[in-house]
């Protein structure tokens, strides 16, 4: 049996974008809720958040969905980080959060958003041992006073380790599975196939369940996420070599300025020590205090 990798943009939107139950166990799992937040059922709602103005910004996230109490799920997959990344996040929960009322609802009608964020790559590298990042608007000094409104958790994949989260048995099965399954798989976890919800995502990643058409998209998006990664290794290394060269040239300048200090204090005149470091006059005079 062939798998493709659940953390593809074509398959990550067939399992939770296509089973609401998978979508339920996968939230219930990731997000911090307390057993009486659990989330019962869902329906999906459009990916494409359309602003108000035809000048606006249009976004589209990967899975967004209501339960009973009105409470917005967004979900992204993101196989790349940027610092971007989570400007986008907010940007993309603020608006789901701002678009629920119109002109004749109040304000406590008003339901939080929740943003579950699935990060193929380390972002936080002074924690080594957190790969769940939980955010809320909270009092600047008491962090238990919070805004309900806005929630976002990011999960580091790369950093995830089983024995953390033993507790909570459906977090360890679902990123088990997006972080063990792809096309490398020759042996499925006993674990992941015994569960009826990591069952059922496993047969929605089957190659065999896929048609020719997809089995093309899948495969146009590892190439395209290749060549972003390309271009975006490319522009660091470039302004890292800008950074490093435009150091070293204040270095030089810097060291320019030392030398004619000490010829100043050497009396050597200004004219000399114009020729001896290429500094201007001008320059060479503001270091004098006698000028």
């Amino acid at each position: 049996m062939r798998y493709l990798d659940p953390k593809a943009d074509l398959t990550f939107k067939k399992i939770f974008g296509e089973h609401k139950d998978l979508l339920i166990s996968l939230l219930n799992a990731l997000l911090p809720l307390a057993d009486d937040e659990q989330i019962k059922s869902v329906e999906y709602l459009s990916p494409e958040l359309v602003p108000d103005t035809y000048v606006g910004k249009n976004s589209i996230v990967d899975v967004r969905c209501r339960d009973v109490k009105n409470r917005q799920f967004i979900v992204e997959m993101q196989m790349l980080w940027t610092e971007a990344f989570k400007q986008r996040v907010l940007f993309n929960a603020s608006k789901a959060f701002v678009r629920q009322l119109d002109k004749k609802r109040k304000y406590e009608m008003l339901q939080p958003v929740y943003s579950l964020n699935l990060v193929n790559e380390t972002f936080m590298k002074e924690y080594p041992d957190e790969f769940i990042h939980n955010y809320n608007v909270v009092h600047e000094l008491h962090s238990d006073e919070i805004i309900d409104g806005l929630h976002f958790t990011f999960v580091e994949l790369p950093k995830f380790q089983a024995h953390s989260i033993k507790e909570k048995k459906m977090a360890v099965l679902w990123l088990r599975f997006l972080t063990e399954i792809d096309e490398h798989t020759k042996e499925v976890p006993q674990e992941l196939l015994d569960n009826p919800e990591t069952s059922k995502a496993l047969k929605a990643v089957e190659e065999s369940a896929m048609s020719k058409n997809e089995l093309l998209a899948y495969d146009d998006f590892w190439d395209k996420l290749g060549a972003e990664r390309l271009l975006f290794v490319d522009s660091n290394r470039r302004s890292m070599e800008e950074g490093r060269a435009e150091g070293r040239a204040e270095g030089r300048a810097e060291g320019r300025v030392e030398i004619a200090r000490y010829l100043l204090n050497m009396g050597m005149s200004i004219d000399d020590i114009a020729k001896a470091t290429g500094l201007q006059k001008q320059e060479i005079e503001r270091l004098n205090p006698v000028v």
